[in-house]
C-alpha cells in the first residue's frame, strides 16, 4: 500500500529540494560579448555547446574592432571582447577598462586573397593583383581592423601598395571586405580565410592564402572587461576558449590556436 506522506514530510521534501536547485539556479548567469567581426560565425558555433556544458549564457554584439574599443571606452556594458587583435585589449587593460591577467591569445587569423571567378587566382596572388584588367580589391580598413592593417602590410611587402591606391575600396570591417568581394562589387579582395572555409560561404572561387612572411602575424586576444569583473558567465567563456573543444571548432573555421 503506498504510503502518504504527512504535510510536514512533504513541505520537508520541498525544502531539501529547493536547497539543492537554489545553487544550480544561482550559478547560472548571462554575458555580453563584444565580437570582432571576423570571428563572429566561429562564436556562434562556439555557443551551443557552451550553454549544454555549463549552463551559463553568451550574447553576441558583432563589429569592428575599432568600433567595439570606441564603445567600451564610451561605457558600453560588454562583459569581454573577443577582439581581432592583441593591441586593443593591451590598450584596454593600459586603459583601466580590462582585468589585468585575463588576456591571451584565443585565435590566429590566417589572411586570403580572394575571388568568386574560379579563374582568377593561380598558385601565385601577385600575378592576380597586377593584372592590369583589375578595376577593385578590397581590404578591410586598416585604421579600424587588423585584417586591414594585414592586408596594408601584405601589400607593401610585394611593392603594390601605392600601385594599387586608386583601385583599393575599403570595408568598415572585414564582414563588409567579404561582401565586396562576394556581390561583385571588388574582383579581388583580402579576406579572413575563416570566411572563404565557412560552412555558409556559397562560392568557393579561386583563393590564394597569404604567406605569413609577407605580414605581421594576426594574433586575436580575448581580454575580460571590467564590466564583467564578477560576471560568472564570462569568466566562464573565457575559459572555454582554452578547452581541447572549442581549439578544434577554431581550427575547423580556419584558425590557428597556437599563439
Amino acid at each position: 500500500m503506498p504510503r502518504i506522506l504527512s504535510r510536514r514530510a512533504m513541505l520537508a521534501v520541498l525544502v531539501f529540494a529547493t536547497s539543492l536547485a537554489g545553487p544550480l539556479a544561482a550559478r547560472a548567469d548571462s554575458a555580453l560579448a563584444a565580437v570582432a567581426a571576423n570571428f563572429a560565425e566561429t562564436a556562434e558555433a562556439l555557443l551551443p555547446a557552451f550553454r549544454e556544458t555549463t549552463g551559463h549564457d553568451v550574447q553576441l554584439t558583432i563589429g569592428s574592432t575599432g568600433k567595439l574599443y570606441a564603445q567600451i571606452g564610451a561605457g558600453a556594458p560588454f562583459d569581454l571582447l573577443l577582439s581581432a587583435d592583441a593591441a586593443t585589449p593591451a590598450r584596454l587593460l593600459e586603459d583601466g577598462k580590462a582585468v589585468a591577467g585575463t588576456d591571451f591569445t584565443y585565435a590566429v587569423g590566417r589572411l586570403t586573397l580572394w575571388s568568386t571567378d574560379p579563374d582568377r587566382i593561380g598558385a601565385d596572388g601577385r600575378a592576380a593583383l597586377k593584372d592590369p584588367d583589375l578595376r577593385f580589391v578590397a581590404i578591410a580598413n586598416p585604421d579600424l581592423a587588423p585584417y586591414g592593417v594585414a592586408a596594408r602590410e601584405t601589400l607593401q611587402s610585394l611593392g603594390l601598395w601605392e600601385v594599387l591606391q586608386p583601385r583599393i575600396v575599403m570595408g568598415q570591417n572585414i564582414g563588409q571586405t567579404n561582401s565586396m568581394v562576394a556581390t561583385g562589387a571588388a574582383e579581388l579582395g583580402f579576406v579572413a580565410l575563416s570566411a572563404v572555409l565557412s560552412p555558409r560561404a556559397g562560392t568557393k572561387g579561386s583563393r590564394w592564402d597569404v604567406p605569413q612572411e609577407l605580414f605581421a602575424p594576426i594574433r586575436q586576444d580575448a581580454v575580460l572587461l571590467r564590466h564583467g569583473a564578477d560576471n560568472a558567465a564570462a569568466q566562464a567563456f573565457l575559459d572555454y576558449l582554452r578547452t581541447p573543444g572549442a581549439a578544434a571548432v577554431i581550427e575547423r573555421f580556419g584558425y590557428g590556436t597556437d599563439g
